[in-house]
């Protein structure tokens, strides 16, 4: 104690107190750096890993992810990733989700399996693939394959109606035809509908809306496809077909009133 007070008491020896305080505080410091240092070695560098910014529906398309914004990037340390972890956003092309995926989770090798010729994994949002079951003529059968862009006609009995919508002209259904859809792609060419028909199933890309109107004009109707070029095809025009069109040069506007249409 004695020599302590002796020490402070002048000025060289506050002087020597202080350098020594100051070398134990850089050895503190060192010692703490190479801890951390030690630490970090350990726990490994800094990797980046895809996770689940949301939940991700099992059959999701590893294509459709990023633009969906259904992961996102992040850093870690290599000992928090888990086996087979993704980083690299290409390797999600032609995989699906082979189950859900929930959010936080981080995108692993075992959470997709490969697309392989699943039409889903193509879709999204409101994109939509419907089969149709149509004969030789109406199909184009034997001459259209997947890839292939066609145009739908569809063809209807129609009663003339007045603004009430009630039957007019004793109420006779008068044959008509129309474009309804324009530049469809096909996805695929199937076996036959059923042994019993000669129809083919012919499966189109179309949205959700689409969808309805074509299933409608099926049941209801009789659809013709129409084969488009592969390139260079000029627009198609969605104009109403019907005897007084097509026979008498009638315009197709006034047909359409006749039958208690808008223009």
């Amino acid at each position: 104690m004695e020599l302590a007070h002796k020490l402070v008491s002048t000025r060289k020896g506050t002087l020597l107190v202080a350098l020594v305080a100051a070398l134990l505080a850089a050895v503190m410091i060192i010692f703490y750096l190479s801890s951390y240092r030690s630490s970090l070695e350990a726990q490994g560098a800094l990797v980046t890993v895809l996770v689940a910014g949301d939940n991700i529906p099992k059959g999701t398309s590893g294509n459709v992810l990023a633009s969906k914004g259904l992961y996102t990037a992040t850093t870690m340390r290599e000992s928090q990733l888990r086996e087979g972890a993704i980083s690299d956003p290409a390797s999600l092309r032609g995989t699906v989700a082979a189950q859900e995926i929930f959010e936080g989770a981080q995108l692993t090798e075992a959470d997709f399996t490969a697309a392989g010729d699943s039409l889903a994994a193509t879709l999204t949002e409101s994109e939509r693939v419907i089969s149709v079951p149509l004969d030789s003529a109406h199909g184009l059968i034997g001459a259209i394959e997947a890839g292939n862009r066609v145009d739908v006609y569809a063809g209807f009995n129609v009663i003339p109606l007045d603004r009430s919508g009630t039957p007019i002209n004793g109420g006779q259904a008068r044959p008509m035809l129309r474009l309804i859809m324009s530049d469809v792609p096909v996805l695929a060419v199937g076996d036959k509908a059923s042994s019993s028909t000669s129809s083919t199933n012919v499966s189109l890309g179309v949205d959700d809306v689409k969808a309805a109107e074509l299933a409608f004009a099926v049941d209801n109707g009789k659809v013709w496809l129409a084969l488009r070029p592969s390139a260079g095809a000029a627009p198609s025009r969605p104009g109403l077909v019907t005897v007084e069109t097509m026979l008498l040069g009638i315009p197709p506007v006034k047909v359409l009133r006749s039958l208690g249409g808008d223009e």
